[in-house]
């Protein structure tokens, strides 16, 4: 008739639940971090990136094919990719440029 013991049992239930729901967003949370990992190290490698002077930006295009002729002296895919990059790059910006609606004159 009294319902004590059933309460109790509920209670404990409830209990052993909240530890359960608990241990599982640790457990999310926990993952959620380690899949943002890499999306936080290139957010802060943009902010560095734009603090970085237009000049230094400029250099890294020299230093960069030093460093490629030294790590990799005869590796004949970099080599075109590196002598055709310009062609393709301003390609590509012409076929964007195509893209874009055309301005109207203000009037």
């Amino acid at each position: 008739m009294y319902p004590d013991g059933e309460l109790n049992e509920l209670a404990v239930y409830k209990a052993i639940l909240r530890r359960r729901i608990t241990r599982r967003r640790e457990d999310c949370v926990a993952a959620a971090a380690g899949a943002l990992r890499p999306i936080a190290w290139l957010d802060r490698a943009i902010v560095f990136w734009r603090q970085i002077s237009p000049l230094a930006k400029l250099a890294v295009i020299p230093v960069g094919l030093l460093l490629k002729r030294v790590l990799f002296p005869r590796v004949g895919f970099f080599d075109k990719l590196l002598r055709w990059a310009p062609m393709i790059f301003t390609a590509g910006r012409a076929f964007a440029a195509l893209n874009r609606p055309a301005r109207t004159p203000a009037g």
